[in-house]
């Protein structure tokens, strides 16, 4: 049973300013795997003060400086690899592999990733006579979900240490055990006190207060797009800046020159890892109709061989986060088949022996259009919706037909045609014939998924300013 009750401030552990503990549920076995605190407007005002009188120090450190902590935060997060790949399988039901290989590895590839960059990245500018220079924003408040835990806090948290920023960290509450590992790698780093606080708590309370607190110069937030409106919405009477990276119901084109059964194949798989729990899923696969009924067979064979289990069962899936999450997946299955989905794999109830955990079947809805709420909403489940088209112009259109647009992936023989495709995609990252992941390349999305770019060099920019030294430099003579 974990019990972290505290809070991490002004680098030191501090009990809450009024108690009060919330239970975290492990999703597979459907009891309590440890408690923390929730904490309170009165918290998050005591770690944003210590961020602020940090800031004048840090913000002044050099990039050696900076480059040094991050190869100590390495170091020691290298040391603590397996209990943060532990801690995910407990917080959100992770299989064992996929936290390992997948989970804490991606926070270590952030933190890699943000030392290359700031080894070589161009702080200042002289065009002319000015100087153009990039400066730490300054306190950060970074609000993070429980999907991908260790991810969103490191991809966040990483630029901003080498920017030069200070920040006060609210982990989701619903998986917060790695965030607390996080923090215990911080600190033996030595980071300097209060340039990285932690605050527990839900987001009406703890969110709402870093959001609109007035010494808070920025806001990093990943959730959903509800909300994100509600953290711009607190965010705005103060005109901080505000960085969101929201849902997505990413369409999947599969060309007509595809290789259909490698394409439907991996747009599976794509839907299925880590529970359906990714916002830049495929979740929306497109095919040619007159091909459907073979797309819909290979996708029935490529669910139904996808395993379900207990995380240290070797399955390929595990639960999804909580009991709200699966009963809200049960009602959007239920309310496709209403409107006239077919039902190609899976379906309503848990799995077969899986009556504890919140397990749910790799499904597949076939003959779908664009109209119906599985292909409007965001199921956040391993629930994979097949749409037809009998064009490419109709598939784009179809494909940019909706509020989000975090991701997409394009499928197709010849290369050059699916690049034309991608490149009509309104959505922030395209995926081209499933390549793999690049932590260099900017994340983040169009419309309704956010505004602002995570991963690799654009994330720095989220956390600098701009300024402009006129007369820096000598007028150079006429």
């Amino acid at each position: 049973m974990r019990e972290y009750l505290k809070f991490y401030i002004n680098g030191a552990w501090v009990d809450p300013v009024t108690p009060k503990t919330l239970a975290v549920i492990n999703p597979a076995t459907e009891a309590a795997a440890g408690h923390i605190s929730l904490g309170s407007a009165a918290d998050v005002d005591l770690a944003v003060r210590a961020a602020r009188a940090a800031f004048a120090s840090y913000s002044q450190t050099s990039v050696e400086e900076r480059a040094a902590l991050l190869e100590r935060i390495i170091a020691e997060y290298k040391l603590r690899y397996a209990d943060m790949a532990a801690a995910i399988t407990e917080e959100m039901g992770a299989p064992v592999v996929l936290a390992q290989k997948a989970q804490a590895a991606m926070g270590l590839g952030h933190l890699q990733t943000a030392l290359d960059v700031l080894r070589h990245y161009e702080f200042q500018t002289l065009r002319g006579s000015t100087m153009m220079s990039k400066e730490p924003i300054g306190v950060c408040g970074l609000i993070t979900p429980w999907n991908w835990p260790v991810n969103q806090i490191a991809c966040k948290v990483a630029p901003a240490l080498a920017a030069g920023c200070t920040m006060v960290l609210k982990p989701s509450e619903i998986a917060p055990f790695s965030a607390q590992i996080w923090t215990e790698v911080l600190h033996a780093a030595g980071v300097p006190a209060g340039v990285f606080n932690l605050v527990n708590g839900d987001g009406p309370t703890v969110g709402a207060a870093i959001s609109s607190h007035p010494e808070v110069d920025m806001v990093s937030f990943t959730g959903s797009t509800r909300a994100g409106i509600e953290v711009a919405r607190n965010a705005a009477p103060t005109v901080k800046r505000v960085h969101q990276e929201l849902g997505g119901k990413s369409p999947n084109i599969v060309l007509p020159d595809a290789d259909l059964k490698r394409a439907v194949t991996n747009g599976v798989r794509g839907v299925m890892g880590n529970s359906g729990q990714s916002c830049n899923a495929p979740t929306r696969m497109l095919v040619p109709n007159d091909r459907m009924e073979e797309a819909l067979a290979i996708a029935k064979a490529a669910a139904e061989a996808t395993t379900v289990g207990a995380p240290d069962s070797g399955a390929a899936l595990g639960p999804v986060i909580s009991a709200t999450q699966w009963g809200k997946i049960q009602s959007l299955i239920q309310a496709g088949l209403a409107e006239g989905a077919t039902l190609v794999a899976g379906g309503p109830g848990k799995p077969a022996g899986l009556e504890t955990g919140y397990y749910v079947k790799p499904t597949v809805l076939g003959h779908v259009n664009n109209q119906m709420t599985v292909a409007r909403e965001e199921i956040f489940g391993p629930v994979l919706v097949v749409l037809g088209y009998d064009t490419v112009d109709e598939a784009v259109a179809i494909a940019n037909d909706t509020p989000y647009g975090l991701a997409a992936y394009v499928s197709g023989t010849d290369l050059d045609a699916a690049r034309k495709v991608a490149s009509r995609l309104r959505a922030g990252q395209v995926n081209l014939n499933s390549a793999g992941p690049d932590l260099m390349a900017p994340f983040g999305g169009f419309k309704q998924s956010g505004n602002g770019r995570e991963w690799g060099e654009h994330a720095f920019g989220e956390f600098l300013e701009v300024k402009a030294m006129l007369g820096y430099a000598p007028k150079a003579a006429a």
